[in-house]
Order: structure tokens, then sequence, then C-alpha cells
């Protein structure tokens, strides 16, 4: 495990730029999938004619298949490039967990364009609010977008929080064991997750691949095909945070034993921020505080006198 103060701070413009990139490349992808069923797929008439309503290019064609054009080719090949160099790029914040793997790097990926996805989805709610409650013009995809999106939200977070360890824990007994015992936990906590996430997968999956080849929608007037989407992607999903929480099990063995208490939920670098606005003494030039308040008038009213 290596600290990230060995890597190049994190806030740099390729950040913003990889995830957006991603986004967009796996939209189209998503969007237009239903091409590559039927390209590899075989034919099936109900699945061309929805996809003839959802094509976005329908005059444009490729000798490459019989129905994906240059742009569904374009999107499929940059969707793992980006997802290679989005990787590549990432860097941890100072607040995240501070454990650098392969795994982790695409933990944090993910993580990223999942915050984009936030501002995807709170930008979709606030456009339909404004055109629901302003222009007195709602739309019919918005909901379903929104729906949509927030299911790709909470599966990716779910991932993200694996690899920062911030998924709920309760400490009270675990801080009390020796550390052989709590390795013990961590191997018996680990297990359970790969368990779970075995049986998942293999419970549903013959589901989600039925739903995915026959592209099924939600059946409304936007009619995205949530269930042909999220369905694999849970699978995916619980898969990869069984291996991140391997990865945590391996990177976490020779780890310090850490006591934790009300304290860890205190950002230190926000309060060194606030002391450098406020001062240490809480007297700088931005002070609001009780403190500075009672002198202030302490000092009007002797002026006054």
């Amino acid at each position: 495990m290596s600290n990230a103060t060995e890597h190049p701070k994190s806030g740099s413009m390729i950040e913003w730029v990889m995830p957006l990139a991603f986004i967009a490349a796996a939209a189209w992808l998503t969007w237009h999938m239903p091409v590559f069923i039927l390209d590899f797929g075989g034919p099936n008439d109900q699945l061309s004619a929805l996809y003839a309503s959802l094509d976005l290019t329908p005059n444009m064609h490729t000798p490459l298949s019989p129905n994906a054009d240059i742009v569904d080719w374009v999107a499929l090949i940059a969707v793992p490039i980006l997802f290679v160099f989005g990787v590549r790029t990432v860097r941890l914040a100072p607040m995240e967990f501070q454990s650098w793997r392969a795994a982790d790097r695409s933990s944090v990926f993910i993580g990223r364009v999942t915050m984009m996805l936030v501002v995807l989805l709170t930008s979709v709610m606030m456009f339909e609010v404004v055109l629901r409650y302003v222009f007195e013009a709602p739309t019919l995809w918005a909901n379903e977008l929104s729906l949509w999106l927030a299911g790709f939200v909470f599966l990716c977070a779910g991932l993200y929080a694996m690899q920062q360890r911030s998924h709920i824990r309760i400490f009270l007994l675990y801080d009390l064991m020796p550390r052989f015992v709590q390795r013990v936990c961590d191997v018996v906590s680990t297990a359970l997750i790969v368990t779970f996430a075995f049986f998942l997968v293999y419970g549903g999956y013959g589901e989600a691949f039925t739903k995915f080849m026959r592209w099924e929608t939600f059946g409304t007037a936007f009619d995205p095909p949530i269930p042909a989407t999220l369905k694999p992607t849970v699978l995916i999903v619980v898969s990869l945070v069984a291996v991140q929480a391997i990865v945590n099990l391996i990177s976490d063995w020779n780890a310090e034993p850490v006591m934790h208490s009300a304290a860890d939920d205190i950002d230190q670098d926000e309060i060194e921020r606030l002391k450098k606005a406020v001062g240490v003494e809480g007297v700088g030039d931005m002070d609001v505080t009780r403190g500075s308040i009672q002198s202030g008038a302490a000092q009007t009213k002797a002026g006054q006198d």
C-alpha cells in the first residue's frame, strides 16, 4: 500500500474530462446496444423495430456490420480505452483512504464517474422542475432518466464506498480484540461478502442475460432499457465489490490497529482551513464567533459612554 503523497495531487482538469468522456461514450453505447445484440445475437424483429425508433444516426452506415454504424463502433472502442486512461489518470484526494493498488484505482475512477452522474442527475431534475413549474411544459423522459441514473449511482457508489472503507461498521467489540482476532473477523466478513456475491451472480445470471438479450425496457412513454441495463449492472458491481473486499483484506492485513472514535468523522483538513480563515484563536478577519460579536458590542458601548 502506497501513500497518496507519492502521486500527483487530485483536482487536475483531466480528472473531470476523463469521467465525462467515459460517460458520454458509455451513454451512446448503451443507447445503441441493440445494434450489437442484433449483429452478434442474430435477427430479432421486435428488437429491430425497437432500435429503429431509438437510432440517433439512422442514415449512417458502415460495412463493418449490417446494423452498427461507425459512431457505434467508435463508442464501443472508446469505452474501454477511456476507462483505462481514466484509471491511469485518477488521483486520490487528501480526504480519501490512502490505498493505491490497481483495483483501488479502478474503484476510485468509478467513484469519479459516479460523482459526475450525480451532477447529471441533479441537472436533469432541475431542468424538469424549470420546465414543469416555470414554462408548464413537463417532459416525458426526465423522471425515467433520473430513475435510471440514480440506479447506476446507487450501485457504483457502493463499490466506491467499499474501497474507501466507508460502509457502516460497528467497532465497539472489534477495537477491543487483539490484532490476530481482528484479522479473523476480517477474513470471515470478506468470505461472507464473496459468498453473497457468488450466489447472487449464480442465481441472477440467467434472468439478467435474458433481459439484456431482449433489451427489456421500462414500459413508459420514454421507455428506457432500465431492466436490460441495471440487472446486469447489479451482478457486475456486486462482483467488483467482492473483488474490492479481497483487495481491502490484503491491503489492511499488516496495517496497525486503529482505535475508532467519534473524532474520526471530523475533517482535520477542513478544520485547518477554517483556522487559517478565522485565526487560530478565533479572532481573524472572518471571525463570526460569539466572542468576536461580544467584543465588538463592548467596544461600541465603550465608545458611546
